[in-house]
């Protein structure tokens, strides 16, 4: 006589019905399966160090002379269209003042600052990543009251923790209300030596005039289309992506002077072609 098979236990078949859906949910979950994040090119080619700023040669080499002679601003205004590299130079002239190399650092010699600096170094791989301690970003689009400025100016009084200057970086700071704009003027008047402010904005006219003239003041130029055109056919041939001399100028036309709108534009452009297979 055949036997009738036997049910497992409800509370068996329940544990095996979710072991084999674990199973199944986590089947390609491998780290070797894992899908790499694309990084887009904007990012990808953000420039690392004052050499790779193309097209702003005159501010780099009036950064170069005042960093060799020692005269050094407590204040910079970067100001320009978008996609010209403001914030990222806001992010090199904070490297610039707080790099240090090795044997100064075993030696605990502050050194002094310099606008040449290795890029892999961790203390500048940590400012250009937006998580030094010392370095502190704010986007005064989103930060417009009088009593987040206040707020942050509250901490200039104290020494960096462990970089050689306290570094504020505020960006579309024409954003800032007339009080925040007065609170921070009286600091600009008499800033603490160990503190530097660097401002970003893309309406310099909207910034008032009493700031203004507390500043280091650096208009970043536009790329020529033919300049711009250049640095995309680069980046192509690193990223090993054919694109025809036409297209990259038409590409460069388009995106009006701005390094971001090209590479935006170039990262659409390269997809246009299906991969091969």
């Amino acid at each position: 006589m055949a036997k009738t098979p036997t049910k497992p236990p409800a509370g068996e078949a329940h544990e095996n019905l979710r072991d084999d859906e674990t199973a199944s949910m986590f089947a390609d979950a491998s780290p070797a399966k894992a899908a790499v994040a694309y990084q887009v090119l904007a990012r990808k080619y953000r420039p690392r160090t004052f050499g790779d700023l193309a097209g702003q040669e005159g501010m780099v080499r009036t950064l170069r002379n005042a960093f060799a002679s020692g005269r050094i601003a407590h204040a910079f205004m970067l100001t320009g269209v978008r996609g010209v590299g403001k914030t990222t130079t806001a992010r090199l002239l904070a490297c610039a003042l707080n790099f240090r190399s090795l044997e100064e650092e075993r030696g605990g010699d502050k050194g002094r600052p310099r606008i040449e600096f290795d890029p892999e170094n961790p203390v500048i791989k940590s400012i250009m990543a937006g998580q030094h301690p010392d370095v502190l970003e704010l986007d005064a689009a989103s930060n417009t009251k009088v009593e987040e400025m206040r707020q942050l100016l509250d901490g200039v009084r104290y020494a960096p923790v462990s970089a050689r200057y306290k570094v504020y970086i505020i960006d579309e700071v024409h954003m800032l209300s007339s009080h925040s704009f007065n609170a921070l003027l009286k600091t600009l008047e008499e800033p603490p030596p160990h503190v530097k402010f660097i401002f970003a904005t893309t309406e310099i006219r909207k910034v008032p005039v009493t700031v203004l003239s507390r500043c280091q003041r650096f208009n970043l130029q536009r790329f020529s289309t033919e300049a711009l055109a250049a640095h995309l056919a680069g980046i192509c041939q690193k990223e090993g992506a054919v694109v025809a001399p036409d297209a990259l100028a038409l590409i460069a036309r388009a995106a009006e002077g701005s390094a971001r709108d090209a590479l935006s534009i170039l990262d659409q452009a390269i997809v246009q072609t299906p991969p091969k297979q």
